[in-house]
């Protein structure tokens, strides 16, 4: 995983090529002047952001008819440059640290996070049971809550995450 997807460039905004950004991070904070990201046509570099009404304007990018060659554009960024423009408060993580980690309850493994999909206002571990459980004919996978309701701890070092009431969770599922 390279490449993080952080946004998508929408409809134009005005006629000097400003244009929505439509925001698929928690961290909009790291849309700064002179940073710079890429897309599949190549790298854009922001001239400035207002993150009041998600405006972007890129460099070099000057009029709407230069602006509308960017509308639905994926933006994206490297691990490298989140983790240096992205601040964590305590107990927060990002969402590649937390991929294919161990998800363990009661020192039993359940199962393995393959992806994490926001519901609503929350987010969701979407975890491939573990072999030992699917061959006790228990589901293939599984959604977890991520909310301090089911999550004990993360350790992003040893990639375990350990839960209560997720076995329940599985077996109902």
């Amino acid at each position: 995983m390279d490449r993080i997807e952080i946004a998508k460039i929408g409809k134009t905004v005005g006629l000097k090529g400003e244009l929505k950004l439509h925001l698929l991070t928690d961290f909009p904070n790291q849309f700064k002047k002179n940073l710079k990201f890429s897309t599949d046509i190549g790298e854009l570099e922001i001239e400035y952001y207002n993150n009041q009404r998600d405006v972007v304007k890129f460099k070099n990018y000057n009029s709407i008819e230069e602006a509308q060659k960017l509308i639905n554009q994926r933006v994206f960024t490297n691990i490298e440059d989140t983790k240096k423009n992205c601040k964590l408060n305590k107990n927060e993580y990002f969402w590649f640290d937390i991929l294919e980690s161990k998800i363990v309850e009661d020192d039993k493994i359940l199962g393995t996070i393959k992806d994490i999909e926001r519901i609503g206002v929350s987010d969701y571990f979407i975890i491939s049971t573990d072999e030992s459980l699917v061959k006790q004919n228990l589901p293939k996978r599984f959604l977890l809550p991520y909310i301090d309701r089911y999550v004990l701890s993360v350790d992003i070092e040893s990639k375990t995450i350990k839960v209560t009431g997720g076995f329940e969770i599985l077996e109902n599922s």
